[in-house]
């Protein structure tokens, strides 16, 4: 039988895009004292990398693929028009992370793939017509919307060189009830934060966001010139606020809460994302042991923009150099981070913002 988690074991690190893996992982901790069986409903499979061919070769580690899409069906229209979060989805990844566990679960590398970064999207079938669609070039964010979260492991890992193990989605219901469901959760910013689209709209301080608030901050990208890379730092700082408030309210210490808690973040039916109940409490369980300046923040090293593509638009181009030696620390199980250091992310984040950081750095700029 699995032990009780103790009081360490709720200092969970490791990011959720779209939501919060923190969450996620945390929540796998509280029902670890109870066998599988007793999850509140049958939780499923779905296994996406059911043929998928010449895929990189298998590093130490495990490597987990966040994908944040921006489904937005199942929350109201009242939520919609309050946190504007309406207009028309494209069924495509708002985020995407790239999640490095080492072998002896020591460190924890999360680095992020800008949404609007360049990609060939391999060669695939249409998934309602069947038909061949050719590799093309394309934003990296429609890997999902063409082919799911198969081809979105295949065109990460063609990019990458990284083998991918497992994946998680979440999406804007599952990301606003799993806040809500632990009180809110700190962010704090030194300077105002207004966005004309999301219409978030902050002053410098601290602030306690509810789920629809935190919809808005870690969706924002129109606050500056930063664009997609200011709001990943933006969302690996609200990462390191949801470890926090997991820690202060004692949500994994208390049965009832945690129950609560794994309710909502595992949603009404089932795991879709790839991950079994066993996979998740092994991870989390080993992960809960974790001070937060093991776990380091990275976005993908960027050399600039591309030149505009048509019916595609502008994209980031990757430094392939800095990228490549990046993903191949990842797969050699090492660090991308020196352990003493104490380097903070510029504010506003500069083209360059590959300067990888400790979590430790990031809770309030």
């Amino acid at each position: 039988m699995t032990k009780s988690p103790s009081r360490t074991s709720r200092r969970t690190k490791v990011r959720l895009g779209a939501a919060s893996l923190g969450v996620l992982l945390a929540t796998a901790v509280s029902v670890a004292g109870n066998s599988v069986s007793a999850l509140p409903y049958k939780i499923q499979r779905v296994d996406a990398f059911t043929g998928i061919e010449d895929r990189p070769a298998q590093g130490a580690g495990t490597n987990i693929l966040l994908m944040g899409t921006d489904g937005r069906d199942t929350i109201t229209r009242q939520e919609k028009d309050k946190f504007h979060a309406g207009g028309v989805a494209c069924n495509c990844t708002d985020s995407l992370m790239l999640i490095h566990v080492s072998q002896k679960r020591d460190h924890v590398s999360v680095v992020s793939l800008p949404r609007d970064s360049y990609a060939e999207i391999p060669a695939h079938q249409e998934p309602r017509t069947g038909d061949t669609v050719r590799a093309h070039g394309a934003k990296i964010n429609a890997a999902y919307q063409e082919g799911g979260p198969a081809l979105s492991i295949r065109t990460v890992e063609a990019m990458t060189n990284v083998r991918i193990d497992h994946y998680l989605q979440i999406d804007f219901r599952r990301f606003i009830d799993s806040v809500n469901a632990v009180g809110g959760v700190d962010v704090c910013t030194s300077r105002q934060l207004s966005d004309s689209a999301t219409k978030l709209d902050l002053r410098p301080g601290r602030h306690r966001l509810g789920g629809g608030q935190a919809l808005q901050y870690v969706r924002s990208r129109h606050v500056d010139a930063s664009a997609d890379l200011g709001r990943i730092q933006r969302q690996h700082r609200f990462l390191l606020g949801v470890l926090h408030r997991l820690d202060a309210g004692r949500f994994l210490a208390d049965p009832v809460k945690a129950n609560k808690l794994a309710r909502t973040v595992l949603g009404a039916t089932k795991i879709d994302q790839g991950f079994t109940p066993k996979d998740l409490i092994s991870f989390a369980t080993d992960l809960s042991r974790l001070p937060t300046a093991r776990t380091e923040f990275a976005a993908v090293p960027i050399a600039g923009f591309n030149p505009d593509i048509p019916g595609v638009g502008s994209t980031l181009k990757w430094d392939k150099a800095a990228a490549k030696k990046t993903f191949a620390t990842l797969n050699d199980d090492r660090e991308l981070t020196p352990r003493n250091s104490t380097v903070k992310p510029s504010d506003p984040p500069r083209i360059g913002f590959e300067t990888t950081v400790r979590g430790n750095t990031l809770a309030c700029a």
